[in-house]
C-alpha cells in the first residue's frame, strides 16, 4: 500500500487515519470487499497515490442493501421517537464539528480544495444540514381533511418513510454532499446505501466512523467505495431499493433514470448547469466584479451552479472583464494545503484534461483570453482561472458545462428585459443565476423571468441548510436542503376511517 509522505501542516491523526487500511462500511461493520480487490486515491495536487480503498462490486452492493433493508423492516431506525432520531442526528454533527479540522484536511488532500475554505464552509454547512435535519424528525406530521363524500368520515395523512434510499454522490464536495443526502434521508426514517465518488472517498469513510460512534443501529447508514459501473450501477438499478438519490452530471443523470425503471423506484436528480450572472449598468460595479469573479471561481469552477456565463451590459462591459480578469491574476493557485493557497487543482487528471480540452476548443473557436487560459504546472492538476470574451451560442464552451474555472463572458445592448432573459435562458439547464442590479424593479422582474432553481441578486453562491436548491430543466428533478428536501424521503399514505 502506498503511504503518505507527511506533509507538517498535516495532523497525526488525518496522516494515521489515510495511511490506515481502509474498509467498506456494512451493517455497522467495516469490512473489505467481496473481491479483496482496491483502487488508488490520487492527491490531485501532486498526482501521486496516497492510499488505496475497497472496490465495492455487485457482491458488496447486495451486502449492503439487504442491510438496509433489514434495517428498515424490523430494525429500530424507523420505529425509534421522532426525538431519539433527533438526539442521534445531532449527535453526528457535534462529532463531526469536534473533528473540524481532520475533515477540513482530508477534504483538501482528497479533493484539491484549499484548507482554509473546507475549514469555513465546507465542515461547518455539513455541521449545520445535521443540525437542521435534527429538529425536522419531530415535525413531519399528516393532515386532517374535511372531505365531502357523503356520510360521516375521519380522513388524515400519515408522511412515512419511503424505505431503503440508494445514494451517490459526486467529489466536488465530498462530505456536504455526503450530509445533503443522508442528513434529511435519515430523519425521515429512512435507511441508506451510499455510494462516495472513487475520486474523493476519503471524508465519507471518515463519516462512516462518526455514524459508528454516535450509535446508529446496524444497517441504517452503509457506505461504499467503488466506481461507478462496478457499483453505482447495481445500486441504483437493484429491486430492494426503493428510492435513488444522485448528484451528479445530466449524462449520468439520465443513466440512473434508465437503471432505476425496473422497480419504478423513485428518483431524485440534482444535476449539472450553466448559470448566467447577469450585470445590468446601475449595479456597483466593484461588488459586481468580486462576486461575478467568485461565481465562477469558487470550488475552482468545480461547482454544478457556478456562474460561468457571465453577461455584462454593454456600457460597462469593458470594466467588468478587465476587473473579472485582474482578480483571476490574482488568485493564488496552490496546493490546497498551503496556507496561501486561494484556488487548489482541479480534482482529478481526467477533469483537468477536459478542461484544458474546452479552454483550447474555446480558442480554436475564436475565443479570446483576457486571463488565464493554461495549465500552472507540469506537477498536479493545476488550471489558471480563466476569462474568455467574444464567445456566442454554438461554442462548446458557452453552451457546455465544463466544470471547471473558466467563464466566458458577452455583453448586451437592449434595455429590454425579455432580450437579456432570453439569452440568460438559452440553455438546457436551469439550476442557477445570479441577477446584479441596484434596481429593486429590474432584480424582481429578472428574478421571475430566470427560468432557474436559485435566482441570487447581487450575491451569487449563498447556500443554507434551510434553502431549497435545486434544478429547473435538465437540471435536475427535486430539491435539496430546506423542508422541500423532505418530500424525496417520505411517502404520503391517506386514511379514511367511517364514524
Amino acid at each position: 500500500m502506498a503511504t503518505l509522505t507527511i506533509d507538517p501542516r498535516i495532523s497525526h491523526s488525518t496522516a494515521d487515519f489515510v495511511t490506515a487500511g481502509h474498509k467498506l462500511y456494512i451493517d455497522g461493520k467495516f469490512l473489505s470487499a467481496a473481491s479483496g480487490k482496491t483502487f488508488p486515491v490520487y492527491n490531485p495536487a501532486t498526482g501521486e497515490v496516497i492510499t488505496h480503498v475497497p472496490e465495492a462490486e455487485s457482491e458488496d452492493v447486495n451486502r449492503a442493501v439487504s442491510a438496509a433493508r433489514r434495517a428498515f423492516d424490523s430494525g429500530p431506525w424507523p420505529r425509534l421517537s421522532a426525538s431519539e432520531r433527533g438526539r442521534i442526528l445531532w449527535r453526528v454533527a457535534d462529532l463531526i464539528e469536534q473533528h473540524l479540522e481532520e475533515f477540513a484536511e482530508l477534504e483538501s488532500l482528497d479533493n484539491g480544495k484549499p484548507y482554509t475554505i473546507a475549514r469555513i464552509a465546507d465542515v461547518p454547512l455539513t455541521v449545520d444540514i445535521f443540525r437542521y435535519m435534527a429538529g425536522w424528525t419531530t415535525k413531519i406530521a399528516g393532515k386532517t381533511f374535511p372531505i365531502s363524500f357523503p356520510g360521516d368520515f375521519h380522513s388524515y395523512t400519515l408522511r412515512e418513510p419511503i424505505g431503503v434510499v440508494a445514494q451517490i454522490i459526486p467529489w466536488n464536495f465530498p462530505l456536504l454532499m455526503a450530509a445533503w443526502k443522508l442528513a434529511p434521508a435519515l430523519a425521515c426514517g429512512c435507511t441508506v446505501v451510499i455510494k462516495l465518488a472513487e475520486q474523493t472517498p476519503l471524508s465519507g469513510l471518515k463519516l462512516a466512523q462518526i455514524f459508528d460512534e454516535a450509535g446508529l443501529p446496524p444497517g441504517v447508514v452503509n457506505i461504499l467505495t467503488g466506481y461507478g459501473e462496478g457499483a453505482g450501477a447495481p445500486l441504483a438499478a437493484h429491486n430492494d431499493v426503493d428510492k435513488v438519490a444522485f448528484t451528479g452530471s445530466t449524462e449520468v443523470g439520465k443513466l440512473i433514470l434508465k437503471a432505476a425503471a425496473g422497480n419504478l423506484k423513485k428518483v431524485t436528480l440534482e444535476l449539472g448547469g450553466k448559470s448566467p450572472a447577469i450585470v445590468f449598468p446601475d449595479a456597483r460595479i466593484d461588488h459586481a466584479i468580486q462576486g461575478t469573479a467568485s461565481a465562477i471561481f469558487f470550488n475552482h469552477g468545480q461547482c454544478c451552479c457556478a456562474g460561468s456565463r457571465l453577461f455584462v451590459h454593454e456600457k460597462i462591459y469593458d470594466q467588468v472583464v478587465e476587473g473579472v480578469s485582474k482578480v483571476a491574476g490574482s488568485i493564488k493557485v496552490a496546493p490546497g494545503l498551503d496556507p496561501s493557497s486561494q484556488m487548489g487543482p482541479l480534482v482529478s487528471d481526467e477533469q483537468y484534461r477536459k478542461v484544458l480540452g474546452y479552454i483550447e476548443s474555446g480558442i480554436h473557436d475564436g475565443a479570446r483570453v483576457t486571463a488565464g487560459g493554461a495549465k500552472t504546472s507540469d506537477h498536479g492538476y493545476f488550471v489558471q482561472p480563466t476569462v474568455l470574451t467574444n464567445t456566442h451560442p454554438g461554442m462548446k464552451v458557452v453552451d457546455e458545462e465544463i466544470f471547471g474555472p473558466v467563464v466566458c463572458a458577452t455583453p448586451f445592448s437592449d434595455a429590454d428585459i425579455e432580450a437579456i432573459l432570453k439569452q440568460a435562458n438559452d440553455t438546457i439547464y436551469g439550476l442557477a443565476a445570479s441577477v446584479w442590479t441596484e434596481n429593486l424593479s429590474i432584480a424582481h422582474k429578472v428574478s421571475r423571468g430566470l427560468r432557474a432553481g436559485t435566482v441570487w441578486v447581487n450575491c451569487h453562491n449563498v447556500f443554507d441548510a434551510a434553502l431549497p436548491f435545486g434544478g429547473y430543466k435538465q437540471s435536475g428533478w427535486g430539491r435539496e436542503m430546506g423542508e422541500e428536501v423532505l418530500n424525496n424521503y417520505l411517502e404520503t399514505k391517506a386514511v379514511t376511517m367511517a364514524l
